[in-house]
């Protein structure tokens, strides 16, 4: 895990590491895997919740219960080819854009149902943590 990125989320309410076997599971039911900085994150913490940096919240969700809240929101029913991670606490979703072999992470409104709403935020996750936390 990127000490940078443990520095950076330290004031976050992190929970305790994800299992292995999780994520294969969650990778398994969703055909793709998951963005190797992702799984060291939840390797690292289960999740996370909680101001990031100054101007940034940041809610990311346990893996257990990513498959469960992209059905809740139909994800794949409305936009196929994205899988929610987390949020920003209110109104915005984050998520990966699965749709290509080089995943990217986009910033789309729930209530939406248009790829054409969402915004990229970031080609790695690590990244995605730096920016969030730099806004």
């Amino acid at each position: 895990m990127n000490k940078n990125i443990i520095n950076l989320v330290s004031k976050m309410d992190l929970n305790k590491s994800a299992d292995e076997k999780e994520i294969m599971e969650v990778e398994n039911r969703i055909g793709v895997k998951l963005p190797i900085q992702y799984k060291e994150f939840m390797l690292y913490s289960n999740g996370a919740e909680g101001e990031l940096g100054e101007n940034s919240y940041l809610v990311i969700w346990p893996i257990e219960e990513i498959i469960s809240l992209n059905e809740a929101y139909s994800v794949n029913q409305y936009t196929p080819g994205i899988l929610y991670f987390g949020s920003d606490g209110g109104d915005i979703a984050y998520a990966f854009d699965i749709r290509n072999e080089n995943i990217s992470i986009i910033e789309i409104p729930f209530e939406s149902i248009h790829f054409e709403d969402a915004q990229l935020c970031a080609y790695d996750f690590n990244d995605f943590i730096e920016k969030m936390y730099n806004e």
